[in-house]
């Protein structure tokens, strides 16, 4: 009789996780994990190789990266979206994990056609749905939150639409809550783990996650970056330059789920084979990228903070266009002027104040000696400032900057870590258009940097008096 009870309850609790979807999930989490450990079992006793060989079909030896990759697609969008995140930080991650998760970019499974019908419908009402004529079936892209479909609208203006995969939300936050307990153990179990902060990490990660998922706010940045480039002048060409600008949104076709905008011909920064053949002036347009880029950073506390190679692209009439505004960084006054006086100190070499900033900044934890921090801070930078991008080796440069964070207890602001990965990018597509060019020494940029920034200092000293007199 007790066992029948106990069997009874066992089942029910089993059969209730299986329908909740948190406890779901964390069966599905532990169910992909034991079926990566067993094939790695079975490859380490060869068992794998003989079941490829009779079924004549090609082995690859089962190693961590392909392991990990495999899980994150099998588990999808909010794991796949993290694995993005590797292949897109070569030199933050090992080389190996890198190149595996590269196969991430463009191998995201789409879903139906009926399914992005189904939502563009629900979501704009058949009356705007019907604005929307020649939808492509097959995506132009298929990301880890979204696909994105060619299309007409009825004047003839050829747009795209991007469409949310459909129970996303649910299941991010379900993922969310399973990465931050992960963290939480790594932060307790892994040495020095604690300066990396992984719990923060995942929190800024499901956070931009939210942000992403609400294409009206895509929207909006779009709108914002378009303004911040007019009052620029960078949106109206000039002798020997491009206008930049991002795709103008419809915002009578866009809602939580649907983001319907201009659509942009051009070619991917790093398809650098492409931009020779068509004769543009690939270090121009990148250094003209770099200086709207640090504006905004210096300027407005605004900037584009995913600046991957399908997210930058020289257009048809040779406009640099950014595209993909779902992740942004934004600075308050106080960090914007914390991250300019970093970026002065740093390009000029002066390792004192950049110790002291960093300080300041709350990144590095109790008393140290900043003489020390300072030297060795040198000693980590400096090949930044001497080295031309393609002389540049972030594979050997990043461990060296990390020996001094865990040396001095140091923890980088999330914004400054996001600002980190997007000169990642620009480090690749610069290696690939413009080897020869040193962001910290070249004219074109150091002197519009300082000027950008002595404009911004002098802005805040009108506004700001004003406001301490009253």
């Amino acid at each position: 009789m007790f066992w029948s009870w106990f069997l009874g309850i066992f089942a029910g609790v089993i059969a209730l996780s299986l329908v909740m979807p948190l406890t779901r999930r964390i069966w599905t989490f532990h169910f992909y994990a034991f079926k990566y450990i067993l094939f790695w079992f079975w490859d380490v006793i060869w068992l794998r190789k003989l079941w490829f060989k009779l079924t004549k079909r090609r082995y690859v030896k089962l190693t961590r990266p392909i392991m990990l990759r495999l899980f994150c697609e099998d588990m999808g969008p909010t794991f796949i979206k993290f694995g993005q995140i590797v292949a897109s930080s070569s030199g933050m991650f090992p080389d190996r994990y890198v190149t595996e998760f590269q196969k991430c970019l463009d191998r995201v499974r789409p879903f139906s056609f009926a399914e992005v019908t189904k939502i563009i419908n629900s979501d704009l009402g058949e009356e705007k749905a019907a604005e929307l004529v020649d939808i492509d079936p097959k995506p132009l892209a298929s990301a880890s939150i979204a696909q994105v479909h060619t299309a007409k609208l009825k004047d003839g203006t050829e747009v795209v639409a991007k469409v949310q995969r459909p129970g996303i939300l649910g299941r991010v936050k379900q993922d969310m809550r399973i990465m931050r307990t992960m963290a939480a153990i790594m932060a307790k179990l892994v040495k020095d783990a604690e300066l990396a902060n992984p719990v923060g990490v995942v929190d800024d990660f499901a956070q931009t996650l939210n942000e992403e998922l609400d294409f009206r706010l895509e929207a909006s940045n779009l709108d914002r970056f378009n303004e911040i480039m007019t009052e620029l002048g960078n949106q109206s060409k000039t002798e020997g330059e491009r206008a930049i600008r991002a795709p103008v949104p419809h915002w009578a076709l866009t809602t939580r789920r649907v983001l319907v905008m201009e659509r942009f011909f051009g070619t991917r920064v790093d398809h650098a084979d492409t931009i020779r053949e068509r004769g543009v002036d690939a270090e121009g347009s990148l250094v003209q990228g770099l200086r709207a880029w640090f504006q905004c950073v210096v300027l407005y506390g605004f900037f584009h903070g995913d600046v991957h190679a399908g997210n930058l692209m020289i257009l048809d009439n040779e406009d640099l266009g950014f595209i993909d505004f779902g992740i942004v960084g934004r600075f308050e006054d106080d960090r914007r002027w914390m991250v300019t006086d970093y970026i002065l100190a740093f390009a000029s070499g002066d390792f004192k104040k950049l110790a002291a900033i960093i300080a300041d900044m709350g990144g590095v934890a109790g008393t140290i000696d900043q003489d020390a921090f300072a030297d060795d801070l040198k000693g980590a930078y400096t090949p930044l400032l001497n080295m031309k991008f393609s002389e540049v080796n972030y594979a050997e440069l990043l461990p060296d900057i990390q020996k001094v964070a865990t040396k001095h207890r140091m923890v980088m602001p999330k914004e400054f870590v996001l600002i980190t990965k997007q000169m990642l990018y620009f480090d690749r597509y610069a290696k690939l258009l413009a080897p020869d060019l040193n962001i910290f020494k070249d004219p074109r940029l150091l002197f519009s940097l300082m000027s950008d920034i002595n404009k911004a200092r002098a802005e805040f000293k009108t506004t700001a008096q004003p406001a301490a007199a009253s």
